[in-house]
């Protein structure tokens, strides 16, 4: 199991923390979030969770939880099947009391998929909707953020359609300034402690979205180094991430200097 993403509230400016699990659930309320969104399996950009999971969370925490509605990883456009899995997560994370859902759906050629979008936004509905970084994977970002406002998205997750903030700041200005006061972008990917003052003087952005974690040990002793649960392209199997508190009180503190 594994993390979705928390907004800490400073201000005027909201900072979304990716995480996927309950403890880091815990620990981003802990270090002073006040909204997360709930993924899991990182390693491939973030998954839908598990019901059982983002219950869970509700019990132990407090703060609302948005949820990503992602059925499988790589690209964005989806099988009937997989938008179906969608649609159906969508309706029982709704019912369930999620704050928010988070998606994305592309066309073949690159570009929002506008029927489909209507169809998920028809079961999400009244929750507010992100869609995330698929926004990144469009071949024209001006026509995808219009047909976005349209469809009435309250919310793009968005890296200026490059690896990282920092390297899509024109983009994410241009986009900001022409269009902030109609949809919430929220830039993503690749911001910290470090770099955050720089793209936030530059953007000034209502909202971002960080990752802010630490390696853990796991707690098995018994540990053989030549079985592993996945392919060779693989994370440690004895280390394991969660979000760290006091990086998030730390940024907190931050933005509120």
């Amino acid at each position: 199991m594994q993390e979705g993403v928390y907004t800490v509230l400073v201000t005027d400016v909201s900072i979304e923390i990716c995480l996927d699990s309950i403890q880091s659930i815990i620990a981003a309320e802990r270090g002073g979030a006040s909204r997360v969104e709930f993924c899991s399996d990182l390693f491939e950009g973030g998954l839908t969770p598990t019901l059982g999971a983002f219950q869970v969370a509700k019990e132990k925490t407090s703060i609302p939880i948005n949820v990503m509605i992602r059925p499988r990883g790589g690209d964005f456009c989806y099988s009937d099947e997989e938008f179906e899995t969608m649609l159906a997560d969508a309706r029982l994370f709704r019912e369930a009391g999620a704050n928010a859902l988070v998606f994305g759906i592309l066309t073949p050629d690159g570009r929002i998929d506008k029927e489909r979008s209507r169809l998920f936004l028809d079961v999400a509905r009244p929750l507010e909707v992100t869609f995330h970084r698929a926004f990144d994977m469009t071949c024209d970002p001006y026509q995808a953020i219009e047909d976005l406002i349209e469809l009435g998205v309250d919310r793009i997750l968005t890296s200026g359609q490059e690896a990282s903030v920092p390297e899509g700041l024109e983009l994410l200005s241009e986009l900001i300034e022409q269009y902030g006061e109609k949809i919430v972008i929220m830039p993503g990917a690749g911001i910290n402690e470090r770099n955050f003052a720089r793209i936030h003087q530059t953007l000034n952005a209502k909202e971002y979205h960080m990752y802010l974690h630490r390696e853990y040990q796991s707690l098995m002793e018994y540990r053989p180094d030549h079985i592993y649960m996945g392919g060779l392209l693989r994370q440690p199997e004895f280390l394991i991430q969660h979000t760290d508190s006091n990086r998030v009180s730390h940024m907190v503190g931050k933005v509120r200097s």
